[in-house]
């Protein structure tokens, strides 16, 4: 006999939690970049409209598929149609890779923010792309996976798994609980950030590159993809997690108005980090007579790794003593308290599809196994070669994987099932009724999007220039992960098959 569902304690708790998963480190380090790249403030037309025409409606489709269904990822899609069932088990496939080298960044900030401590860089220490490269980077080379562990970042990182079984070993309940601190609390730092940001001379240079508006970008379909790319991969739309956290919602409670909340609260957390980045890349551009552009680097990993701790140590001794202490630990303490709910909810999203088949296994077993594998196949990305097989396996489980899912499910929900009951389930307790313009969105807009996402995507492989051993090397092994996990979820269908239908 199948378990009674668990639930959340409350819709406010359920919507936390879900924007506690949305809102990760690529809020920070990734969406300020993109914006003062594309226009500024005219990014925001095109970001807005991305949101309303695929962000909304994909959050939508899988909240309500999570909730109608009572299921996590694979159960929720095999009960739309049985030949769906391994579009959920991909998903929680190229998630599982996605949260096993998440971790790894977050082993990184622990290291980074005992440093902090001591602040090991610096005048009087060694600088900060010396202990970047010792730390994170010692190689360029993927075949120096082999070459030795970082075993300070390995304490990092057994931590990060610790503290994720601890989350969510118990369910929901503990979830909940744990939400109400550590989604509130990256919004506190960032909001200290911010004010300490303003006071320093030059913040208005990094926030005029920020937010000044290009009006010319509008006009570049670069732009606006770029927009639609940053909707899609900010909000956890892929991963099979809001499907799984959804599953938790009783079926009366309000789907649609739940997925405005959570998608505006992310983006709005995205749009504030933006003016504690810019703030002191406007700072460190000016203290160091730099263009902003060379100041803000290429974003990414080394934005919050290099540019922003530089920024840290160049500091002025007059504010004080312990100012550049402070200022790190509050910045590596944010870092950690964004990732530590976007990653639980990656390992919960793949307990939940667990339980949903084998329900007789014990929840602390499933989790505590899922977590030991994950930190061994992790060390991976603490070797010499960490952040080139990071890089590696974020492009293809980002540009490939997660859009081939979100592709699946419009085409699942638009176009292979009667989409009307869905429409009903989630219209039946909605403040905001889900319609035409739900449907288009789902059935034209959003698939059109993804597959040119996907297109150029695949043209700019061809286009880079690797050397050709490298770049085959690379394309066939991405092809192969991938291939491989959508085996695996075949594997896993195949396997649940027998058991499902008794």
């Amino acid at each position: 006999m199948e378990e009674i569902r668990e639930h959340w304690t409350s819709r406010p708790t359920f919507i936390i939690a879900a924007v506690g998963s949305a809102v990760g480190l690529g809020n920070l380090w990734r969406f300020p970049y993109v914006a003062a790249q594309n226009g500024g403030g005219a990014f925001l037309i095109p970001y807005l409209i991305a949101i309303l025409t695929t962000g909304i409606p994909l959050m939508i489709l899988e909240y309500g598929v999570g909730q109608s269904m009572q299921g996590a990822a694979p159960k929720a899609f095999g009960r739309l149609g049985r030949k769906f069932e391994w579009v959920g088990w991909f998903a929680l496939m190229v998630s599982s890779i996605i949260c096993i080298y998440y971790a790894a960044v977050m082993a990184w900030c622990w290291r980074y923010l005992w440093a902090s401590l001591t602040l090991e860089w610096g005048p009087t220490h060694e600088s900060i792309g010396q202990f970047f490269g010792k730390v994170i980077a010692p190689s360029g080379k993927p075949e120096d996976v082999f070459a030795g562990i970082n075993w300070s970042v390995l304490i990092g990182l057994a931590i990060t798994w610790a503290v994720i079984y601890w989350i969510i070993c118990r369910g929901v309940g503990r979830v909940g609980k744990v939400v109400m601190i550590t989604v509130p609390l990256p919004l506190l730092l960032i909001i200290v950030l911010i004010v300490r940001g303003l006071t320093l001379h030059g913040a208005n240079v990094g926030l005029n590159y920020y937010l000044a508006p290009s009006w010319e970008y509008l006009l570049k379909g670069q732009t606006w993809l770029a927009a639609y790319g940053q909707v899609f991969f900010s909000l956890s739309l892929g991963f099979g997690i809001m499907v799984a956290y959804a599953s938790y919602m009783p079926k009366n409670q309000d789907v649609s108005n739940s997925a405005f909340l959570t998608t505006f609260a992310n983006c709005a957390t995205s749009y504030l980090a933006g003016f504690a980045v810019f703030s002191v890349l406007g700072y460190l551009a000016v203290s160091t007579n730099q263009d902003i552009v060379k100041a803000a680097g290429n974003g990414g990993p080394g934005l919050v790794f290099v540019v922003y701790p530089e920024a840290i140590n160049s500091l002025p001794a007059a504010l004080g003593p312990y100012t550049k202490t402070i200022f790190g630990i509050v910045f590596f303490v944010m870092l950690l308290s964004l990732g530590i709910d976007s990653a639980f909810s990656l390992v919960e999203a793949v307990v939940a599809g667990i339980r949903d088949k084998w329900p007789h296994i014990n929840r602390a077993r499933i989790t505590a196994t899922v977590c030991a594998i994950s930190f061994l196949l992790g060390l991976v990305f603490i070797t010499n070669a960490g952040l080139v097989w990071l890089d590696i396996v974020d492009h293809w489980c980002n540009n490939y994987g997660l859009v081939t899912v979100g592709l699946l499910e419009c085409v699942i929900v638009g176009w292979l099932i009667k989409t009307r009951p869905l429409m009903d389930s989630i219209n039946e307790s909605a403040e905001i009724r889900v319609g035409i313009w739900w449907l288009a969105c789902i059935k034209f807009i959003t698939p059109i999007v993804l597959c040119t996402l996907l297109a150029l995507n695949v043209r700019k492989e061809f286009m880079e220039q690797y050397g050709n051993y490298e770049f085959w090397a690379l394309l066939v092994g991405g092809w192969l992960m991938l291939l491989g996990a959508a085996v695996a979820a075949f594997l896993l269908t195949n396997a649940t098959r027998e058991e499902a239908v008794q």
